[in-house]
């Protein structure tokens, strides 16, 4: 059982372009080095075609992942500008209440010094 150099560089070629790992590369280049097995033209170009998809589909789904990071950031800040503007509805309709309440004592107090002048009046008139 011999080695087979053009077997062993292509499955290394193979395996590195495939994970990004030179260590992996290098492994999978002595794994299919000692396997043996002829490099033909028909091997070599399938072997770079599988490399090339092989390296296509990582970078695919490291931009498939990227984009979901990105998606979860926009709905987190979506999710705190929610929840700002509903503290700050929640704190506006606090401050309208507390308007309509001094407003409602205002007019209260407006009735009572209304009925006080008006019983002065007639104190003064009798």
């Amino acid at each position: 059982m011999g080695f087979n150099i053009g077997s062993g560089l292509m499955a290394g070629i193979t395996g590195f372009l495939e994970t990004g790992n030179p260590i992996a590369g290098a492994a999978m280049g002595i794994a299919g080095g000692m396997a043996g097995g002829g490099t033909t033209g028909g091997n070599f170009a399938g072997a770079a075609g599988n490399a090339a998809l092989g390296a296509l589909d990582a970078q695919n789904e490291a931009f498939q992942v990227s984009m979901y990071g990105e998606q979860m950031r926009h709905q987190e800040q979506m999710q705190v500008q929610s929840q700002a503007f509903d503290e700050m509805m929640d704190e506006k309709s606090e401050q309208m209440r507390e308007v309509n309440t001094l407003r409602d004592v205002q007019m209260a107090q407006r009735k009572a010094d209304n009925a006080i002048t008006k019983k002065f009046i007639e104190s003064i008139t009798e």
